[in-house]
């Protein structure tokens, strides 16, 4: 997006970094909440006990010596992820989408054999892609199949739907596409595209590349303006179940649409970046402000959705 002067950005209610970091993010969320967040593997517990579905674990590697064990789980699997459970910004996952006798298949179509898998795996207990280098756990989830009506739009990889929830409420949400730039990673620093959704009905409003506006996905040439997410009410309520789970005030909530199992929650984040506002055309702090204000607070996570929608939908 074009510059924009501080005037502009104050009257469109922009969250700025410092802000999010002071007024939000250390105000909100308890710096034990964040061991939850922070590993893939404890979110997927955490969650579960709340009702929020997340993607099959299929196997968990925590010892070199639990690596020999991979090639018998994964004999008749066609489709797998593997992750670290403390990686970042999608660092080390790697994603198995076929086979070719005794190779793997990636998304782009690369053929990897089990032994470079098996050393992907000792690099993620050696901690070669957690956030402080630390020894790391591996975790292989069953592959997401996301559903035919957003897939569509993405290319190389699957769409997912981040939503800001700050004190149990959904506040603001963008559908993320992959893109060549963004190497099929739904990764807007990378050079994803991001559509702001409608919090009251999950339709687009806008999107934008680098933050820049654009009208049509630069890889599929699909217009942007008309997508809607299904099941949207019950993905606001799954978001807004996380702050039990978890008890992080101000967090992103990723989710996908597996074309299965419906929505599936991928991970969360204590920190989530301010790009959203790019995507929406508007900013966080009307709404951060209109729940701060609430003089009696909804208790549970569907009336906190049900409030979200009315009161944040796009007139």
């Amino acid at each position: 997006m074009d510059w924009i002067s501080p005037r502009r950005l104050k009257k469109l209610g922009m969250l700025n970094m410092n802000r999010r970091n002071v007024d939000y993010i250390a105000r909100y969320n308890d710096r034990s909440s964040y061991p939850l967040v922070d590993n893939k593997l404890k979110t997927k517990l955490a969650v579960s006990e709340y009702g929020v579905k997340t993607p099959k674990l299929l196997q968990v590697v925590r010892q070199q010596h639990e690596i020999s064990h991979f090639r018998d789980m994964a004999a008749d699997l066609k489709g797998f992820a593997i992750k670290p459970a403390k990686g970042s910004g999608g660092k080390g996952i790697t994603v198995i989408t076929g086979r070719d006798g005794d190779d793997f298949v990636k998304a782009s179509g690369a053929r990897i054999p089990a032994a470079m898998l098996e050393r992907h795996l000792t690099n993620i207990l050696a901690g070669l892609y957690s956030l402080a280098g630390t020894p790391d756990v591996a975790i292989v989830e069953n592959l997401v199949q996301s559903s035919p009506a957003l897939a569509r739009y993405s290319f190389q990889g699957v769409p997912d739907i981040r939503i800001v929830v700050f004190q149990g409420y959904p506040v603001m949400a963008m559908l993320r596409l992959a893109t060549t730039a963004s190497d099929g990673k739904a990764n807007l620093h990378q050079g994803a595209v991001g559509v702001g959704l409608d919090i009251g009905s999950g339709k687009s409003l806008n999107a934008v590349q680098f933050n820049r506006p654009i009208t049509l996905h630069p890889d599929t040439g699909l217009a942007l303006e008309n997508i809607g997410i299904d099941d949207w009410e019950n993905m606001l309520e799954m978001a807004a179940r996380c702050y039990e789970a978890t008890g992080l005030g101000y967090m992103g909530v990723d989710l996908v649409v597996d074309a299965n199992e419906g929505p599936l929650l991928l991970e969360l984040n204590a920190r989530p970046g301010l790009a959203i506002q790019m995507a929406n055309g508007c900013g966080l702090l009307p709404r951060l402000n209109a729940i701060e204000d609430l003089k009696r607070p909804h208790f549970s996570p569907r009336e906190r959705a049900q409030f979200a929608m009315e009161s944040f939908a796009r007139r």
